[in-house]
């Protein structure tokens, strides 16, 4: 089972794909939901190149971000090679 872990925001490199489907109206939801209940689902990322890459997760992301949050509850998955 995958324990979730904290990361530093930082750390957290956003593929351009990601950047390009920022909802700003979803953003501001979910960073009143995390205010009212907390953030309760993990994002997911990867290890690649020496940083953490984004799987999912990419708008809790941005409403941590946008709340000030220095860090987030990842769980670190694999990637497929072919």
């Amino acid at each position: 089972m995958l324990k979730p872990i904290p990361i530093k925001i930082n750390e957290i490199y956003v593929p351009a794909k990601w950047r390009k489907t920022l909802d700003a109206e979803k953003v501001e939801r979910l960073a009143e939901g995390i205010m009212d209940e907390g953030h309760k689902t993990p994002i997911q990322l990867r290890k690649g190149d020496g940083r953490y890459v984004l799987i999912s997760g990419f708008h809790r992301l941005e409403a941590l971000k946008a709340l000030g949050e220095e860090s987030v509850t990842s769980i670190i998955v694999g990637s497929k090679k072919f």
